[in-house]
């Protein structure tokens, strides 16, 4: 415990630093691009276009029936794709954020606990941005919101902290064996098919039990709750208080196991160059 509260104690202390780094990443980041940061939204654009091509006209997907009402495929699938690619981008940034850092910032006097965190805001800001452009889509398409949609704030907070969470294990792990970075981003492309970011997961109804284990998925867990705040008429993080207490639990559990993690190697980090 006084590893994590060391980690949090941190974070909190220098949160103005890491807002400061983290749009110096996003500039920095898109700086040599003659389009700049639009490439932060046309590419996730490109793929939603692919999917929706793939899934939604070739295989003849069927809208989508939330609530009573029918979701076009293309809107269910940008509710949940931008969630998604913020929380892809955010892990495998973060989880190679120390060691791809370490000569410049290892002369730096900050704790190197905050790399993960300015890298993960960096992708907030661009998160930000595509839930903007989600906005004037569904504006455009008439998709008609409700007071429900302030359930947004809080499953983006808990996103934010699943993403430091799973950074802060991985980014350790990553500093200390580089293969763990290349596992990562393999496994992270196998969840996006096993995380409902593409297909509804009622497809399983008739498997109860491996439908309770996909609800269980913290990315899926996400991904509904953003659904369910664009088009669904219930606070979803409190009528499946039982997905939610299991979310929690999982990010608590990797918080403390990061923070733990961290702790113990970010002394010899500078040896691992």
């Amino acid at each position: 415990m006084r590893a994590a509260s060391t980690i949090l104690k941190e974070q909190i202390q220098y949160f103005y630093l890491i807002r400061r780094l983290s749009l110096y990443e996003l500039k920095s980041s898109n700086n040599s691009n003659y389009l700049g940061m639009a490439w932060e939204l046309i590419n996730p654009a490109i793929q939603i276009l692919i999917y929706w091509l793939v899934f939604g006209t070739l295989m003849r997907r069927e809208p989508i029936q939330i609530a009573g009402q029918t979701i076009p495929f293309i809107s269910w699938l940008m509710a949940g794709f931008f969630v998604w690619t913020f929380f892809y981008q955010s892990v495998i940034q973060g989880s190679k954020s120390i060691y791809t850092r370490l000569r410049i910032l290892s002369k730096m006097s900050f704790p190197m606990s905050i790399i993960p965190s300015y890298v993960i805001f960096s992708e907030f800001y661009i998160h930000l941005m595509s839930m903007t452009v989600t906005f004037i889509v569904f504006i455009i398409l008439r998709q008609p919101f409700s007071i429900y949609l302030l359930q947004l704030p809080y499953y983006m907070f808990a996103g934010l902290c699943l993403m430091f969470s799973i950074s802060l294990v991985m980014s350790t792990l990553s500093t200390i064996i580089r293969d763990v970075h290349m596992l990562l981003n393999s496994v992270l492309r196998m969840l996006l098919y096993l995380s409902g970011v593409l297909w509804p997961i009622s497809l399983l109804s008739n498997y109860p039990l491996l439908m309770k284990f996909m609800k269980v998925n913290p990315v899926y867990y996400l991904i509904s709750g953003y659904r369910a705040a664009f088009f669904e008429q219930k606070w979803l993080f409190i009528t499946e208080w039982k997905y939610t207490l299991a979310f929690w639990i999982i990010v608590g559990v990797l918080f403390l196991f990061g923070s733990k993690l961290h702790m113990k190697f970010r002394r010899h980090f500078i040896d691992y160059l």
